[in-house]
């Protein structure tokens, strides 16, 4: 459990506080339930909002053998930064410059004839042949060769291999309903990846297939095939919505904020923007310099509450960009300086981030992934060694 009161007086201004030991326990889950296969972490987003490079270092340390990212951007800061796993980059431009993704071993999704090309041209400026992973779009109508499109993206591959330029390391595709339970389109898009993948073989090819997330790899070992990619999950947050309380999965992310003032306020007076809520009793104020642009969602107004003194307590008035006002009664074991909780693991009574994607209809990766402001201090705590 991590301390989320007691802070010295140097502690940041708002923080987002990230366990790594949850991180590796959730690894260990995942690799439990995919024992035959190979575990990619995806860690797009700088690592769904946790930070890319210590949450790649946890969970290759846990077991995971892949890192998974959007950009090449992305793949970038996990070289620069050392890591030298398998890492996919995926979502790109045809006029993107692949050449130093090519020189330092990123692998390279390819989804269109234009994208072979640009990489197939990157290749040759390299110096070297290119890895990439052929996408096959089986039924989300994002990503991915259309079945009509996959022989011919074959032809330009297979002559890229005779040239030296590309290597095929794989044939991949995105599950679109893995997070419901029994869902059909899931037999339906691994039948077409299967396809795609076989055509691929009998080309002379051997490449590997990957379809699972986070849900499938929980959920449908029968897809879980030569290598599954689960995200959320890696960050402790349940792919099929349940609570920290039922999930084997520990949530890595704290995010809390320090007290900047304690003021007492008379009956009847009106609390920030538009006077949506006024004291109905003389009451004590704090407040937390923790606003919208830092993370917490201005559409929780009126329906926010935070851990502070050990009592979860109500935020009243709107959430401005840069603050927050708790209404904290008689005051009593609230100081300038405090800490108070946002979301958590729940260990201590602080709401959760599934509690807050639950009550504004949306997902908890959009909260932790929301936690993305400059102002918003990373500390890594339980650093392995």
């Amino acid at each position: 459990m991590i301390d989320a009161v007691e802070r010295p007086s140097s502690a940041p201004r708002a923080e987002a506080l990230v366990d790594l030991a949850a991180v590796r326990h959730n690894v260990t889950v995942l690799r439990a339930a995919a024992p035959k296969s190979a575990l990619m972490a995806v860690v797009k987003a700088d690592g769904y909002g946790h930070g890319a490079v210590p949450v790649a270092e946890a969970a290759l340390a846990a077991g995971a053998s892949w890192l998974g990212v959007c950009t090449l951007e992305e793949a970038a800061e996990l070289r620069a930064a050392g890591i030298t796993a398998p890492v996919l980059s995926w979502l790109h431009l045809p006029d993107d410059d692949f050449t130093d993704a090519v020189a330092t071993d990123v692998d390279l999704s390819v989804a269109s004839r234009a994208h072979l090309a640009a990489v197939t041209a990157a290749a040759r400026r390299a110096g070297r042949p290119a890895r990439v992973h052929l996408k096959a779009d089986t039924g989300m109508s994002r990503g991915g060769a259309q079945p009509a499109e996959w022989p011919i993206l074959l032809d330009d591959a297979e002559k890229a291999v005779a040239d030296g330029q590309v290597e095929v390391v794989a044939v991949w595709s995105h599950l679109a309903n893995a997070d419901v339970p029994g869902h059909p389109t899931v037999d339906a898009q691994a039948a077409r990846l299967t396809e795609a993948w076989e055509a691929a073989r009998r080309r002379g090819f051997t490449p590997i297939r990957h379809l699972a997330n986070a849900a499938a790899t929980l959920t449908r070992p029968d897809v879980h095939f030569d290598l599954v990619r689960p995200g959320i999950a890696v960050y402790g947050l349940d792919p099929l919505g349940r609570p920290p309380a039922e999930s084997a999965l520990r949530p890595a992310m704290t995010l809390r904020g320090r007290v900047a003032l304690v003021k007492r306020v008379p009956a009847g007076e009106g609390v920030s923007y538009g006077h949506e809520w006024t004291t109905q009793r003389d009451t004590t104020l704090a407040l937390v310099p923790v606003g919208y642009a830092d993370g917490v969602p201005r559409r929780l107004s009126g329906r926010l509450r935070v851990l502070l003194g050990g009592v979860l307590r109500p935020v009243v008035g709107r959430v401005s960009m840069d603050q927050v006002v708790v209404d904290c009664e008689d005051g009593v074991g609230v100081r300038e300086g405090d800490t108070a909780v946002f979301f958590g693991p729940g260990d201590d009574g602080e709401p959760t981030a599934q509690e807050w994607a639950d009550e504004l209809g949306t997902i908890h990766y959009e909260i932790v992934t929301g936690v993305h402001s400059r102002r918003v201090t990373r500390t890594h705590a339980g650093v392995a060694g």
